[in-house]
């Protein structure tokens, strides 16, 4: 049983927020001289490579519940899914831009949540989902003039993403994130092994020092990443940790900047600002809606 700890929860918040934007730095950095089976199945072997032993350690089973199967098996396909759609966006677009349209995701959610899930949603958090989306516009806009329809590639990593995170919240009142991760990482690894008969990739004798590395490290990065995330939500509330992951996008702009020299033009940083604004209002309106139905239950 763990108690609060919210400054601890924050700071492993903060490492999510810099090492994810700089796992999909790498990834771009890479992305140019690997196939994208390569880079993806390279992600997820790191992953089950450590999560699977640690898993062991600790003394529990790799094992999935028979009702939950199915479930867990459309989670990993949407995880592969979504992570090869912004590794393919990456190619194509700056880092910066495409962490900022992907952010779309919490209006995705809430929006899903209101047409699938039945959840009701106010007229002030709708209204934040329409200018959040005009923000993201202002971002696609330049790079659709500039890349055509890679552009709205992020798009489908935010649809992807919350399905996703849907599925995911269903999942974790029954299997622990670490578990879960391990198991979904070993999944990747049996999906995507066909891949590899499929498309045609040289050697991985034949892979430099420095690429290897790279792709060693993305993965590592990635796990770790998602392992910061994880662990944060057990010392901190979600509703304090959730404005902080929009720090990503400027924790992207300057890994972009010094990687590849990239920034976003002015439109797109309007567009970028407009969707943090957009996504932070719904955060604190969650947050407020929280307050006053704990304060007055009657009411809700």
């Amino acid at each position: 049983m763990h108690t609060d700890r919210p400054f601890f929860g924050i700071i492993l918040m903060l490492g999510f927020c810099v090492l994810a934007p700089l796992g999909d730095g790498l990834a771009k950095l890479v992305g140019q001289d690997v196939s994208l089976v390569l880079l993806v199945f390279s992600r997820f072997a790191v992953q089950m490579v450590i999560l699977v032993p640690l898993v062991l350690i600790m003394g529990r089973a790799l094992t999935i519940p028979q009702h939950l199967f199915w479930l867990t098996m459309l989670r990993t396909l949407l995880h592969i899914a979504g992570i090869g759609l912004m590794f393919s966006a990456l190619r194509y677009l700056p880092l910066a831009d495409t962490l900022a349209i992907a952010f779309v995701m919490p209006f995705i959610m809430l929006l899903l949540g209101y047409f699938v899930m039945g959840e009701e949603v106010g007229p002030h958090r709708m209204a934040a989902c329409a200018v959040g989306f005009i923000g993201t516009l202002l971002v696609i806009q330049p790079n659709f003039v500039e890349v055509g329809w890679p552009a709205l590639m992020p798009l489908g990593v935010a649809v992807i993403f919350a399905l996703f995170m849907m599925i995911t919240r269903q999942i974790a009142q029954q299997i622990d994130a670490i578990r879960l991760q391990a198991i979904s990482g070993m999944q990747a690894v049996v999906l995507l092994i066909p891949a590899f008969f499929l498309a045609d990739i040289a050697p991985l004798s034949a892979l430099s020092t420095q690429t290897t590395a790279l792709l060693l490290a993305i993965g590592l990065i990635g796990t770790t990443a998602h392992l910061l995330m994880s662990w944060s939500l057990r010392y901190a509330p979600a509703s304090t940790l959730a404005p902080m992951q929009y720090l990503e996008i400027p924790f992207g702009t300057l890994i972009g900047w010094l990687l590849f020299a990239d920034l976003p033009n002015t439109l797109a940083a309007v567009g970028i600002c407009i969707t943090v604004a957009a996504g932070l209002y719904i955060i604190g309106r969650e947050r407020w809606l929280a307050r006053q139905a704990a304060s007055n239950p009657a009411a809700v």
